[in-house]
């Protein structure tokens, strides 16, 4: 077996195999070790992870692992987020006992991720998807003697359990019918069944159980209470990474289907369904990590308009890739403050911050800006291409429903934003030292350097390959 392959996973599992060993044995005030472990497993994986970008597009291990420029760009952006959501953690968790072992538990919910990334076949996906989403229940409910994160944690349990059980059966039915759970073995009998009820059934249960890790409609109602109740880094880490992994995960399974079966239909019905609900509940909100978790609703149904567009459009893989990179430094940034000022959350909380705290209101202004598509920041760059490619493959109604959407963003948005630079401070405000800061400093880095620099990105990402 070709085991340099997936020497970045390795590295990732060693990393937090190791994490687990190391903080059965340090005291509470040296816990913190452990995220730095965990920081240099990361840094080891991205560098092996980039290596790959020089190597010819394969599958491997019998078929079921992509090597192609979707999966190595797609595994770099999450293990880039992983990075900004540890740095963000020793400080929240100080007063944690036992928080060593969180970081292991973070860096195995990073693997499953790359798992959806690279699988090129229903059974691997399906290890990515419970590798992620076991992993992810733990981050949730990790504040046991709080009721809201433990709510939390139970809720997208409940919804995690009945969204994967209905992958299993869309799996099931995918693997009677067509006879094998290779992608690459797939698109050869596919047409053989085309028009049938059950294949169309099957594979909706399957977006289903996907959607679940995208936040979409109708499996998303985990996302707004996981980014209220999961500690802060937590719910930066779960609004992001499992979303990167699982919207290159359904755009390579679709790929293996021609447009006979119907699946671009029910995509672009759940894109305008996902990005306008979670923009109507997000006007609401009076939370800011409420908020941000029904943005990050309607951020997924953006994602599902390159996929409804994949394989129609040229440009539809490199707007995905460059619009996952300008949501992940953004959200990241968003909940990076809410970190450093000790999760305060309440949008009443936030007035006068630009008074007090510049650097953050500065920083939390980029990342809702760039959320809503302002440029010349990162989301503008992301959502343009996103346009772009929809109305080059000919979805109009969909590119209006987003551009209607992308509107109605901004007056959520600046909900946060006016009491921030226009009205006075309540009082002081309490902030978070020590790697928070890098985290603010890297991820709002990030948000504009994306943005100024998505002309070179896209020279890179371009001709981005996607294998079955």
């Amino acid at each position: 077996m070709p085991v340099g392959d997936v020497l970045p996973e390795i590295a990732v599992l060693v990393a937090a195999v190791l994490g687990v060993l190391l903080a059965s044995f340090l005291a509470q005030r040296h816990q913190w070790m452990c995220a730095a472990l965990a920081l240099m497993g990361i840094a080891v994986a991205t560098v092996l992870c980039a290596l790959q970008l020089s190597q010819a597009p394969r599958l491997t291990f019998s078929g079921n692992w992509a090597i192609d420029a979707a999966s190595i760009w797609a595994r770099l952006i999450i293990l880039v987020a992983s990075g900004i959501a540890v740095l963000c953690t020793p400080a929240w968790l100080r007063e944690d006992r036992r928080h060593g072992e969180y970081y292991s538990v973070l860096l195995l919910s990073a693997l499953g991720a790359m798992v959806m990334a690279a699988a090129s076949d229903t059974l691997q996906l399906v290890t990515g998807v419970l590798l992620s989403s076991i992993t992810g229940y733990v981050m949730a409910s990790y504040h046991r003697d709080w009721a809201v994160s433990v709510e939390a944690g139970m809720k997208y349990f409940l919804l995690g359990a009945f969204a994967t059980s209905l992958l299993m059966v869309g799996v099931v039915l995918l693997y009677g019918l067509l006879g094998t759970s290779s992608y690459a073995a797939m698109a050869s009998v596919t047409s053989s069944v085309a028009h049938s009820p059950l294949l169309l059934l099957g594979l909706a249960l399957v977006i289903v159980g996907i959607g679940f890790k995208l936040g979409a409609v109708p499996a998303h109602a985990w996302l707004p209470d996981v980014a209220q109740g999961a500690p802060a880094p937590a719910a930066a880490f779960l609004t992001v990474v499992p979303k990167i992994g699982a919207a290159i995960a359904l755009v390579r399974l679709l790929s293996t289907f021609d447009d006979a079966v119907g699946w671009r239909t029910l995509i672009e019905a759940m894109a305008i369904a996902t990005m306008t609900l979670g923009n109507l509940a997000a006007l609401w909100q009076k939370d800011l990590r409420r908020l941000l978790g029904w943005s990050s609703v309607a951020q997924s149904g953006y994602v599902l308009m390159a996929v409804a567009v994949d394989g129609l459009s040229r440009s539809a893989m490199p707007a995905l890739l460059l619009f996952l990179a300008a949501y992940a430094a953004a959200n990241l940034a968003a909940f990076a403050v809410v970190t450093q000022l000790r999760g305060r959350t309440a949008l009443d909380d936030f007035a006068g911050l630009a008074t007090v705290r510049p650097w953050a209101a500065a920083v939390l202004t980029l990342s809702l800006l760039s959320l809503a598509g302002i440029p010349p920041l990162a989301g503008f760059a992301g959502k343009l291409m996103l346009f772009v490619a929809t109305l080059d493959a000919g979805y109009t109604v969909l590119a209006i429903a987003a551009v209607l959407n992308t509107v109605v963003s901004l007056f959520y948005y600046l909900r946060v934003l006016a009491p921030m630079y226009f009205l006075k401070p309540g009082g002081t405000v309490a902030q978070l030292g020590g790697s928070v800061r890098a985290a603010v400093a890297f991820s709002a880095l990030a948000v504009t350097g994306i943005g100024l620099g998505a002309g070179v990105l896209l020279t890179r990402i371009g001709s981005a390959t996607l294998l079955p």
